[in-house]
């Protein structure tokens, strides 16, 4: 069984653990072009092409603030649907999660995250959506070992775990008359 991460983008960040947790695959994939649907298309296949069906996957969740909401929005449902179709599930974690998971806050900035991957899991990588994929193969992988290892995981992470495996369900809005 391996680990798999992905952070859905434009630049999409890809990782497998194998089951100790070492780096089998790492890389940012970008489809092919510039012009959509055919980036956007080409993009999941080549992160389908990546995956396996034993695969544990967790993918980051979608982000409030991002300035690219729309085009994202259509990355990260054209993979959901993808994994769907080959009925292979997956976990979501939110930005605040993975953040949390590496560095024991939700808020932590990347070049601070950076550090925290480095001195928690001695990994390194020049791409932020690849450095965020790590984290996710290990959230998927702590998930799985959640029994065995659970004294190994800081307070943060046993929190994530529990919040991936059990997301608060979404209020409904109320209607404004």
């Amino acid at each position: 069984m391996r680990f798999v991460g992905i952070d859905p983008g434009t630049k999409t960040g890809f990782v497998a653990l194998d089951s100790t947790g070492q780096v089998v695959k790492s890389k940012e994939l970008t489809g092919i072009g510039t012009k959509d649907p055919r980036r956007m298309v080409t993009l999941i296949d080549e992160v389908i092409k990546h995956t396996d069906t034993e695969d544990l996957i967790c993918v980051e969740g979608f982000g409030f603030s991002t300035q690219q909401g729309i085009m994202l929005g259509g990355i990260g449902w054209g993979l959901r649907m993808a994994l769907f179709r080959r009925r292979m599930k997956y976990l979501e974690a939110a930005p605040g999660s993975l953040k949390k998971f590496a560095s024991g806050k939700g808020n932590t900035g990347k070049d601070e995250l950076a550090v925290h991957i480095y001195k928690r899991y001695g990994f390194e990588h020049s791409s932020d959506n690849v450095r965020d994929a790590y984290v996710l193969a290990q959230i998927a992988r702590a998930i799985h070992n959640r029994h065995r290892d659970a004294f190994t995981h800081t307070k943060a992470q046993r929190e994530v775990i529990e919040t991936v495996l059990n997301p608060t369900p979404k209020s409904k809005k109320k209607k404004v008359k």
